[in-house]
């Protein structure tokens, strides 16, 4: 399977009873994003819309939104077929110590051996706006959610060249519509988009910027992708190895940026390094929380270009499980036996949806001597993006990482609090709105492999649920599990409350049998593990707020509150508004969509 474009893709899901057409004007303001949402979350197919309100051109949504879809996109039936490309690519060979493996890594260079093909002519530059002809409000970008700052574009490839070394990178920014040609530029600090503009500034001179919408599924996938930093490996070389072909580009009319030349759209333009920052957000974001309004940089677009018949690609994030999810699972599986030339005991990993990425990580490892779990662990907190993780659990080989209750069942048999947990610091994604400082926190380690002599301690815990759960202040709703987890929905009105009812909980005797309470806040669904955990990776600070009392951790995942020293932003779970909900379920039969 080879694509050129969107259009083939598109062409490739119809074909396969995996995308339907909506005749039906539908809102961009909210409408499109609950009907995508619930789609997605029931494995449903990819929406083109034809007739979107405000606007000529027609939305997609939902591309990648299933696991095969994603396998699809890259060329291939599964994602492991993918991964094992990649692996023979290398030819893996785990022996002869450091190196033995550096002699591997030159082999990364065969991933740049297809670079970018320029060419003459492109279909996105068959239509060109320019000066007062750019209106970026003609274009079908989404207000996703009921307090987004505004419509965002949510699936870009930002496109910018290093002003001093000539590197090019793509990168995935979202971008809040300003006005008729601006935006702003959501690059955080780690980004190599925010390092361009900086070097930019070095110099004196603007940042030309380059923004495709569309093109090429492996090219959107590789603009996701966590490439590792090798010279002349970018997302356009890493999209010719997937394909087996050269990405063709094009110069940019206004920008002498290199273009995807079968690409829907292009936004062209620069950012000015001496511009004042603006407000950007509030964002539904794929953490399942608003990010709050914070300063980012403005672009302004001084050409539009496209196709005779461009469609414009849209995604959504925001609650798990996403489209997002099997991007991030491409990533997993692709990147998988780079990991593993860097620590060879890792067998498999996986960033699980309630993680929303870097809040957790299961890893699987084969285990020859003590203390090697946190050796592993703290080896991932080395590698790229694997900086932000926030909670690693380390797990036997034989482990299903994708089982998340038979992890978490490990975990509570496996892993006694206090002697096989390990708390850290390091840096946290700047979209975490729990870490202690912006950017900055905790990290925890637990160790539910089986244990060497050296790693034991004396524990006779065995999982024991009860039925007549205690009833204290502040306590909505709560759940034992049979695995020995304790999940306490709490109505929090006063600081601390969340630590010292964990403080009430663990010496009550019906905790004989629990090894975790996890205090959750009061949107939380006990009953849903999912749920619960969601919640949990995203509102604690692990070193503040995961505890061990009397032999059992406690998880505080309450909100964080001003009285109790906390003094960022505590932002709001994202939810659609009712009338939305009830609009979209009326009109489901009218849309040509089957039911869920």
């Amino acid at each position: 399977m080879a694509f050129t474009d969107l259009h083939s893709f598109i062409a490739l899901l119809e074909s396969r009873g995996q995308l339907i057409r909506v005749k039906r004007e539908v809102d961009r303001h909210l409408e499109i994003t609950e009907i995508a949402d619930r789609l997605v979350k029931k494995d449903g197919p990819a929406v083109l819309f034809e007739n979107v309100k405000g606007s000529p051109f027609p939305l997609v949504i939902g591309l990648m939104g299933t696991r095969e879809r994603m396998a699809w996109a890259l060329g291939a039936n599964s994602l492991d077929e993918v991964a094992d490309r990649i692996k023979k690519l290398l030819d893996v060979k785990m022996g002869g110590g450091l190196l033995g493996m550096a002699s591997n890594l030159g082999k990364l260079k065969d991933l740049a051996a297809l670079p970018p093909k320029r060419v003459r002519s492109a279909p996105v530059q068959e239509v060109v706006w320019r000066g007062d002809e750019v209106d970026l409000s003609k274009i079908p970008v989404l207000h996703c959610w009921p307090d987004d700052g505004g419509p965002f574009v949510t699936f870009p490839l930002v496109i910018t060249r290093d002003p001093i070394s000539g590197e090019y990178n793509m990168g995935m920014y979202r971008m809040q519509v300003m006005g008729k040609n601006t935006t702003g530029m959501h690059w955080q600090r780690h980004k190599t988009g925010a390092r361009h503009l900086e070097n930019a500034g070095k110099l004196g001179r603007r940042l030309e910027v380059a923004v495709a919408l569309g093109g090429d599924p492996a090219l959107i996938y590789a603009a996701t992708a966590p490439l590792p930093p090798v010279p002349g490996l970018n997302e356009y070389s890493m999209t010719g190895f997937l394909r087996g072909q050269n990405q063709p580009v094009i110069k940019g009319i206004t920008v002498d940026l290199e273009v995807p030349a079968n690409a829907e759209f292009i936004l062209e333009g620069y950012v000015d390094p001496n511009e004042e920052w603006v407000d950007e957000g509030p964002f539904g974001d794929h953490t399942g929380f608003y990010t709050p309004v914070d300063k980012y940089p403005v672009f302004h677009v001084t050409a539009i270009t496209m196709r005779k018949n461009p469609i414009y690609p849209a995604t959504i994030v925001g609650r798990p499980v996403m489209e997002d999810a099997y991007l991030i699972e491409a990533s997993e599986r692709i990147f998988l036996t780079a990991a593993q030339l860097i620590v060879p005991e890792i067998k498999d990993y996986c960033m699980p949806p309630a993680g929303v990425a870097h809040n957790l990580v299961f890893v699987a490892m084969k285990k020859t001597y003590p203390g090697q779990a946190y050796k592993v662990a703290n080896a991932l907190f080395g590698l790229g993006q694997m900086m932000f993780a926030k909670v690693i659990v380390v797990l036997d080989e034989d482990v299903d990482v994708t089982d998340f209750d038979r992890v978490w069942r490990e975990v509570a048999l496996k892993a006694v609090p206090g002697h096989h947990t390990l708390h850290g610091r390091g840096p946290i994604d700047v979209l975490d709105h729990s870490s202690r400082q912006w950017s900055y926190g905790g990290k925890l380690i637990i160790d539910a492999t089986t244990k060497h002599p050296e790693e034991e301690t004396p524990d006779d815990f065995r999982p024991m649920p009860v039925k007549d759960l205690p009833v204290l202040e502040g306590i909505l709703d709560q759940w034992q599990t049979k695995d020995g987890y304790w999940v306490v929905k709490v109505h929090k009105t006063r600081a601390h409350q969340g630590q010292e009812l964990g403080e009430a909980l663990v010496g009550l005797q019906v905790a004989s049998g629990v090894r975790h309470i996890l205090l959750v806040d009061e949107e939380t669904d006990v009953f849903d593990l999912q749920d619960v955990w969601w919640t949990i990776l995203n509102n604690i600070d692990p070193e503040r707020d995961v505890k061990v009392l009397n032999g059992k951790m406690v998880w505080d995942g309450t909100p964080k509150r001003e009285d109790e020293g906390f003094h960022r932003v505590w932002p709001k779970k994202i939810t659609m508004t009712e009338e939305v909900r009830k609009h979209v379920s009326e009109h489901w039969k009218d849309y040509g969509l089957p039911e869920l």
